[in-house]
């Protein structure tokens, strides 16, 4: 047993914006995601930023996101993009290359499959 509850005991703060920068940097270097990629401006800072504060509220941690933002729904911001599950796929698939990129045991990423999907899922809103 890895003596962690949440996924945010696993990372804190610091393993979440780890996560999210490889996560980013997956996404802006792999053709496989460039769909996704394209959905993003050049400069993927501010994305990065706000993903690691969602995360740390939804791991389990402070709502950074809520605290800046207010509103923690995640369809609103992603309505103008059409997102199927191609897209789905692709940002999970940036996931998984951000946790291996981080060294995640086996523990956390088995943690972590359900939820992601989940979420990754809700945001769809096309075939």
């Amino acid at each position: 047993m890895s003596g962690y509850n949440t996924p945010f005991e696993a990372l804190g703060e610091e393993g979440i914006r780890q996560l999210t920068n490889a996560f980013y940097d997956y996404m802006d270097s792999a053709p496989e995601v460039a769909s996704i990629r394209a959905m993003h401006g050049k400069d993927l800072t501010p994305m990065k930023e706000r993903l690691a504060d969602y995360l740390t509220g939804w791991m389990g941690g402070p709502q950074r996101y809520a605290e800046k933002y207010g509103s923690v729904c995640m369809t609103s911001p992603h309505k103008p993009y059409a997102i199927g599950t191609d897209e789905r796929d692709q940002w999970l698939l940036c996931m998984d290359k951000a946790l291996e990129q981080i060294g995640a045991d086996d523990e956390l990423k088995h943690m972590l499959k359900k939820p992601m999907f989940a979420i990754a899922d809700m945001i769809r809103n096309r075939e």
